[in-house]
């Protein structure tokens, strides 16, 4: 199984609230999001967004630039209904974040919430971090939320990398400074407790 079937399939098969990760709103996302830009012009990626509700806060924040990516088109379409009308005023983007045809120098926000942590192979994570050298404008944002050091070893049936603060900011290097970061005890449906690290960076403005 490729790993966008695999995606597809959990979100085929399972409902939103019926994910490990579900929570009904992403507030530390958010609470980063407005810190890092509260200005609603800046154009906001939030990566891996699936079916969050984090899209749905954005635009009641007054946000009118945001994109959303994920690797499985299903959970762009749950989006896109849920939101009604209002889907049209953002951009979607589905497919593999390693692969996508980003914009340079033209994201002010770049939000990920579980989708670094997937990445076990350093092949992937250079890669990644490539991709958000690209695709932000100097000064712009990361958003990086994964699996803390006491956080599952996997998620979906998938390995994961488990981090720091230090060892998360780490792998973006010095072009990032690691402004602030947080752990968190996200609260799963079925009511066990995982651990999250968060790290807001800023991106070298030379």
């Amino acid at each position: 199984m490729t790993e966008r079937s695999h995606w597809e399939d959990v979100y085929e098969h399972k409902a939103a609230d019926q994910v490990s990760w579900y929570a009904p709103h992403l507030y530390t996302s958010l609470d980063y999001i407005r810190a890092a830009s509260p200005s609603t012009a800046a154009r906001v990626l939030d990566i891996g967004g699936g079916e969050s509700t984090l899209v749905d806060d954005l635009l009641d924040n007054g946000y009118s630039d945001v994109s959303v990516n994920d690797i499985s088109e299903k959970a762009l379409d749950v989006c896109r209904m849920r939101l009604g009308p209002r889907a049209g005023q953002v951009h979607w983007l589905a497919g593999d974040v390693l692969k996508l045809d980003l914009p340079a120098n033209h994201f002010d926000v770049w939000h990920d919430r579980a989708v670094f942590h997937f990445l076990t192979d350093p092949a992937q994570r250079i890669e990644y971090v490539e991709q958000v050298m690209r695709a932000l404008r100097q000064g712009g944002w990361a958003i990086v939320g994964s699996f803390g050091e006491n956080g599952p070893a996997q998620c979906s049936g998938l390995p994961v990398q488990r981090y720091s603060a230090e060892a998360l900011h780490s792998q973006f290097g010095d072009s990032f400074e690691l402004v602030e970061h947080k752990t968190e005890y996200h609260r799963t449906p079925w009511g066990s407790s995982q651990e999250f690290v968060y790290c807001l960076c800023r991106k070298s403005a030379s």
